[in-house]
């Protein structure tokens, strides 16, 4: 492991997310001095603050541990396809099962609840299709799936999720 890689790798986290040393060290609860030492490479973050300064820094701990290269093996693959499919599987449980069993009716108010939408709105609106399609992506990211983006260059007709989805590929370390 290359401390100096690892330093500049939080560094350059922090400083995307718009945080000063002291805002990092106060939600870490750490000093401001620890972090400017993590930053020059003189010493690394605790093991036991790793996971929230990944989770500060919207990244996960491999990722600043290699210096901004991703070393650890993806957990899974998914495409923009698995994900479409999975969704119209859930349009089709409504359809087959009946929008009035209860089976579908707490599936549905369970996703509504837990992401404060409507995702039937899906069923009907490709924009709003698109939108629960990188969302369910970034979430697969974020569990570190591997997520081709030429895969997704392809399969979206709005540039504003196209460019979301790409820019967390980037982030996990995906180009």
């Amino acid at each position: 492991m290359n401390v100096q890689k690892v330093g500049e790798q939080i560094a350059a986290l922090r400083k995307r997310k718009g945080l000063t040393q002291a805002d990092l060290g106060d939600r870490l609860g750490v000093t401001f001095q620890a972090v400017s030492k993590w930053e020059r490479g003189e010493t690394l973050p605790d093991t036991a603050i790793l996971v929230d300064l990944a989770d500060v820094l919207e990244t996960t701990v491999d990722f600043i541990l290699s210096g901004g290269e991703r070393v650890l093996a993806y957990r899974s693959k998914t495409t923009v396809s698995d994900i479409q499919e999975g969704l119209r599987c859930l349009e089709q449980m409504g359809i087959r099962l009946g929008k009035e069993n209860l089976i579908y009716r707490h599936a549905i108010r369970g996703i509504n609840e837990g992401m404060n939408t409507d995702i039937e709105d899906a069923f009907s609106d490709d924009y709003v299709f698109e939108c629960f399609t990188a969302e369910a992506l970034l979430q697969n990211l974020m569990s570190g799936a591997y997520v081709d983006p030429t895969d997704v260059k392809l399969h979206f007709s709005c540039e504003h999720f196209r460019d979301i989805v790409l820019e967390c590929c980037e982030k996990h370390g995906i180009k």
